[in-house]
C-alpha cells in the first residue's frame, strides 16, 4: 500500500470516529427535540424512537404559558437580564484586575495572585453557606444582587485567561505610549483593551453559558417565582404529586438552548483567538 492510500485511509478512519462521536454527543439533544414533539405519555413508552408518530406543536404553546399567570416571557426576561449584566460586569472587571497584576507592580502583587489562583480550588459547596448567610444579612435574599454583584469582583479563571493573553503583548508599546502622554488608564484603554478584545469575548462566552446554564445559585437565593431564571422554571413542570407534562417541559428546554447554539456560532471563532492567546498578529 502507497503513502497516498495509507493517508486517504487515515483520513477516513479519522472522520468516521469523529462521525461516530458527534452523533453519540448529540443524540441526547436530538432526542430532547424530538420528545418536544410527543405526546407526554409517549415520551418513555417509545423513548429509542426520536421522531414522533404524530406531531404535537402545541407543546410549545402550553410550555410557553407557563404556570400561575407566569408565561414563559417572563423566564426568558429574568435570565438575559442576570446573564447579561454578570457578563458585562465579570468581563470588565476581570480584565482590570487582569491588567493589574500583568503590568503593574504594587505592593503583594505575588500573594494576592496567589490567593485568586487558590480560590479557583475551591468547590463551590465549599462558599456556599457562608456566602448565604453574609448575603442573608445584606437582606439580599429574593433578589438578583447575590447572582450579580460578586461578577463585578471579577472572575479567577477569566483574570488568569486574560492575563495570559496581556503577556504575549510586547512591553514596548506601554513604553511607546508613556512617552506620548499616556499614563496607566490610558494605556489600558487605549493599547491593551483593543489587543485583547479575543480572550474578552472568550470570557463573555463561557460566561453566557455558565450564567444561564446556572441552577443551584438561584435555586438558593430566589423564592419569588416571577423573579425566577429559565434554569429553575422548567424545574416547576416536575411535579411528583401530579403527572408532568413531559412534552412540555423537553419543548421549553429546547428553547433554553437556543440562546447558546446562537451565541456559539456567532462568537465561535472567538474561542479559538482567546485560548490559543497568539497576542500579536502581523
Amino acid at each position: 500500500m502507497d503513502y497516498r492510500k495509507k493517508k486517504r485511509l487515515k483520513k477516513i478512519v479519522q472522520h468516521t470516529l469523529l462521525l461516530i462521536f458527534t452523533a453519540i454527543m448529540l443524540y441526547p439533544i436530538v432526542w430532547m427535540a424530538g420528545s418536544s414533539l410527543k405526546e407526554s405519555s409517549q415520551v418513555f413508552v417509545d423513548s429509542h424512537l426520536i421522531l414522533p408518530d404524530s406531531w404535537k406543536f402545541s407543546n410549545y404553546v402550553e410550555g410557553w404559558q407557563g404556570f400561575a399567570g407566569i408565561t414563559f416571557t417572563t423566564f426568558f426576561k429574568n435570565s438575559l437580564f442576570i446573564t447579561t449584566v454578570s457578563t458585562v460586569g465579570s468581563i470588565i472587571f476581570s480584565a482590570v484586575v487582569a491588567y493589574s497584576f500583568s503590568r503593574i507592580n504594587f505592593k503583594g502583587r505575588k500573594m494576592w495572585f496567589v490567593i485568586m489562583m487558590m480560590t479557583m480550588m475551591l468547590p463551590f459547596e465549599m462558599v456556599m453557606i457562608p456566602q448565604y448567610i453574609m448575603f442573608n444579612w445584606a437582606g439580599w435574599i429574593d433578589t438578583y444582587l447575590p447572582l450579580i454583584l460578586p461578577s463585578f469582583f471579577g472572575v479567577p479563571f477569566f483574570i488568569f485567561l486574560i492575563m495570559q493573553f496581556i503577556r504575549t503583548i510586547p512591553k514596548e508599546l506601554d513604553q511607546a505610549a508613556r512617552i506620548d502622554g499616556c499614563n496607566t488608564i490610558s494605556i489600558f484603554f487605549r493599547i491593551i483593551v483593543p489587543l485583547i478584545v479575543p480572550a474578552m469575548m472568550t470570557a463573555a462566552i463561557f460566561s453566557f453559558y455558565w450564567r444561564w446554564d446556572d441552577f443551584m445559585s438561584p435555586l438558593i437565593y430566589l423564592q419569588t417565582p416571577e423573579k425566577y431564571p429559565v434554569s429553575l422554571a422548567l424545574k416547576l413542570f416536575s411535579d411528583p404529586n401530579s403527572v408532568t407534562n413531559w412534552g412540555a417541559m423537553f419543548a421549553m428546554t429546547t428553547l433554553s438552548l437556543l440562546p447558546i447554539i446562537i451565541i456559539f456560532f456567532i462568537f465561535q471563532r472567538y474561542i479559538v483567538d482567546g485560548i490559543s492567546t497568539s497576542g500579536l498578529k502581523g
